[in-house]
Order: structure tokens, then C-alpha cells, then sequence
């Protein structure tokens, strides 16, 4: 016969295995119980992938996915990914289960990322009913994809900022809607873990800055954006840097080393030392670093999401290393701009990418984000407009082809703009 004791041990115990993430010792988050998030195992993508970005109106901003896309363009371009944004306003999980097969199967996606859940949660308190119903549509999901092959980064939503004025449905507080999001949020933590998908945490790392934006920057930062939901740049970064750090990316994108003796140089892969001497070395470059600009304390600049993540350190990192620089260190002149090292640092590696925010590479790779942008643009009249207007009704086979060939230059213009790089970098002691 089974003691009492042991029924409370075993009722007990999952409770005492469970992990959750850690939060700072703010007594506002002890509200806040994040399951652990599943490890990030290797590598996810394969060369050649197709990546599909699917969402709901934070998707559809073409911001996040736009960040994914030039950096899968410019930083990892031996992995050949192309990529294909599939934003719908308003739409939550079942709504895009019903629309999948139609606008986003038919392209033989291999890998697709999904955020979903802030409608889902229907901005009030958490509800089992809603949490069940976006469990379903989630599961049922991922189970598609992975019947086609599809390998799967499931993704949280993020936070709310604000009560939403525009959403007549919403109750409660701020707090409230973040909790309930947090629900959802390790909804989607269960889901990896059973269905062995990738999982991509956007709430936590939002939930976290977004309070220490807030003390630093004032309170008019907003990371999930002025109307309490749709983020600006930095928290749209933020939104990037969770899925790319979810595909396994180890954000080498390149190092230099120069040795200050001899003036020899090397180039890791995807770079080509073309001459070198005593302090210059000249370089062509096949990858570049993620280049972006903008004031650290504003929700509106790119550069200030890096500063609230680490994606230089874990995402962007383009390295000079100087073997036997002299004692007191030296002057590092890149493009226009010129900054001091110690010795030490010089020894160690120096990460020019988080350095120098305009940089050889900002012109080339504005031209690649450019038409990055132009082609997600017209994928959202694709798929909202045509598909689903009087075209796709009248004949859906009919439309795809046709709108695939206004499309097909819209992407060949991305893959024109990315050419190599020549850039010359200067060493002079101190």
C-alpha cells in the first residue's frame, strides 16, 4: 500500500524540478515565473534554406524581419538563406493555421519562425480558454510545418507598454496584460520542449529592459513602442536578436590579425587580406558586420536596442586583433573614424563592428537593407492584397505566378546590391 508520504512526494516533486528563468531582484518581477527556455542546440539553419517569418501586425511593421533578413544577407551569406515575410494585422494563431497551406506552404518554406499571442491573449487577464485555444492552434501549427518538413522556432510574443486606447476589448492593467502574456509566453516554452522545436524568448528580454530603459532613459523610452504594443526599432532589434540567437548563429563575422612587427596580415573566412605592410592593411570583404546608427536612449534608434542586448558580443562580431602592439597601445583608424586601444585590448581583439558605428561597409549595406525592405514591402501586398482580393478569389494558381514574377526582381535586387567590400584599416602607435 502506497503511504500518504509518498503521494505528497509525488505530487510534490514536479512542482520542485520545475526551472524558471532568472530575473532580477526587483521586487516588481517576483510576480514573474518564466519557465526555463529550452537550450539552443547547434546550428539550425542549412545552407539554402527558405526562411519564412510569420506574425501577426508587429510582424507585419517589416522591422524585425527586415533586421533578420539583411542580417541573414550581409553577415552568413555562405549560408545562401532567403527569406519571406508573411505579417498579418490583428491576426492571431487559428487565423493563421486557416491561411498557412494557402500563402505560405505553397512556397516550400524549410524553416519558419512564428509570433503570435498578443492578440491571442485578447488584452485582458489570463483566461485557460484563451491559453487553450492559442495551445491548439499553436500545436496544430507547428505539426503542419513539421509534416512538410519544416523545421520550427517557435516564438513568444512580447510585452505591453500601455494599456492599448485603440483595443475595445481591454481590461485590467499593464501588469495584468504582461502576466498574461507570460502565460502564454511558457505556452510556448512547452510547446518547444514537446514538439522538439526551436523556441525563441522575445517577452522575457523585453519584460527586463523595457523597466531598465525606462530608469536609464526616461519614461517616454517605450520598448514595446508609444502605442503600448507595436515597438519601434530598439525593441524590434531586440525582437531580432531573440530569433537569430534561436537559429544557433555564433555571430563571428569576421578577424583580422595584424602583426605589428612585420606588418603580415590574415583574414579568417570570407575576408581576403589584399596587401599589407607596417601599420595598413587592406582587406576585401565577402561579409559584412550588421552597421547601424542612432542616438543609445532613444526606442526609435537600432543602435539603441544593442545596448539593451548583447547581439555585438553574440551576433556581430568583426575582430582586429594587433600581435605586438607597443606599450602604450594605438590609434585604429577604419573608413573616416579613428579610435584608441591599451595594448591589452589591442592583444585580446577589439570588436570594430560595436566601435565604429559608421564604417567601409555602412553605404553597402544600407543598399542591401534598402531592398530588403522594397521586397518585404511588396510581400505584404502579395499575400494580404492579392491572395486575398478579387485576383486570388477569381484564381489563386493564376495570381501567385503572376505576382512571383513582380516579386522575382524585388529579390534578385537583394542578392545585386550585396557585393564585396574593400576597406583599408590603419595602425598607428599612440
Amino acid at each position: 500500500m502506497v503511504s500518504l508520504l509518498a503521494l505528497i512526494v509525488v505530487s510534490v516533486s514536479p512542482l520542485l524540478a520545475q526551472e524558471y528563468e532568472p530575473l532580477p531582484a526587483d521586487p516588481y518581477f517576483a510576480a514573474y515565473k518564466p519557465l526555463k527556455a529550452p537550450p539552443v542546440e547547434g546550428l539550425l539553419l542549412k545552407p539554402g534554406d527558405r526562411l519564412a517569418i510569420c506574425g501577426d501586425s508587429i510582424t507585419e511593421q517589416k522591422m524585425y524581419s527586415r533586421i533578420m533578413e539583411t542580417y541573414l544577407t550581409v553577415c552568413v551569406p555562405q549560408l545562401e538563406v532567403t527569406v519571406r515575410q508573411f505579417g498579418w494585422s490583428g491576426e492571431k494563431a487559428p487565423g493563421f493555421l486557416a491561411r498557412m497551406a494557402n500563402d505560405v506552404l505553397r512556397f516550400d518554406p524549410t524553416i519558419a519562425t512564428t509570433c503570435y499571442a498578443m492578440n491571442d491573449h485578447n488584452y485582458q487577464p489570463y483566461k485557460d480558454e484563451f491559453g487553450q485555444i492559442y495551445r491548439d492552434a499553436s500545436l496544430a501549427i507547428i505539426r503542419a510545418f513539421k509534416e512538410r518538413g519544416v523545421r520550427v522556432i517557435q516564438g513568444s510574443a512580447g510585452t505591453v507598454g500601455k494599456m492599448p486606447s485603440w483595443v475595445q476589448r481591454a481590461l485590467g492593467t499593464v501588469d495584468d496584460l504582461n502576466r498574461s502574456l507570460l502565460e502564454f509566453r511558457n505556452i510556448d516554452v512547452r510547446l518547444a520542449e514537446q514538439e522538439q522545436v526551436g523556441f525563441a524568448d522575445v517577452f522575457v528580454p523585453m519584460l527586463v529592459q523595457g523597466v531598465e530603459a525606462k530608469r536609464r532613459c526616461g519614461d517616454d523610452y517605450m520598448i514595446a513602442g508609444k502605442d503600448g504594443v507595436h515597438p519601434g526599432w530598439a525593441g524590434h532589434l531586440m525582437m531580432a536578436y531573440a530569433f537569430l540567437k534561436a537559429m544557433g548563429l555564433d555571430g563571428q563575422i569576421g578577424t583580422i590579425t595584424v602583426d605589428m612587427l612585420n606588418g603580415q596580415a590574415t583574414a579568417s573566412e570570407g575576408h581576403r587580406v589584399l596587401s599589407a605592410e607596417p601599420g595598413r592593411v587592406k582587406i576585401e570583404s565577402n561579409r559584412y558586420p550588421f552597421c547601424a546608427t542612432g542616438p543609445a536612449d532613444v526606442d526609435s534608434s537600432i543602435r539603441s536596442g544593442m545596448t539593451l542586448v548583447p547581439f555585438n558580443e553574440d551576433l556581430n562580431r568583426f575582430t582586429l586583433i594587433v600581435r605586438n602592439p607597443p606599450a602604450g597601445g594605438c590609434r585604429i583608424t577604419w573608413g573616416e573614424a579613428s579610435k584608441s586601444y591599451t595594448a591589452a585590448q589591442l592583444k585580446t581583439g577589439v570588436n570594430l563592428a560595436a566601435d565604429f558605428e559608421v564604417n567601409p561597409f555602412s553605404e553597402a549595406f544600407h543598399r542591401v537593407d534598402e531592398a530588403v525592405a522594397a521586397k518585404q514591402g511588396y510581400e505584404t501586398r502579395q499575400i494580404k492584397t492579392l491572395f486575398h482580393g478579387p485576383e486570388g478569389r477569381a484564381d489563386m494558381d493564376m495570381t501567385a505566378a503572376l505576382t512571383e514574377k513582380t516579386r522575382a526582381p524585388l529579390a534578385e535586387a537583394v542578392a545585386t546590391a550585396f557585393v564585396p567590400v574593400r576597406h583599408t584599416i590603419r595602425i598607428e602607435a599612440r
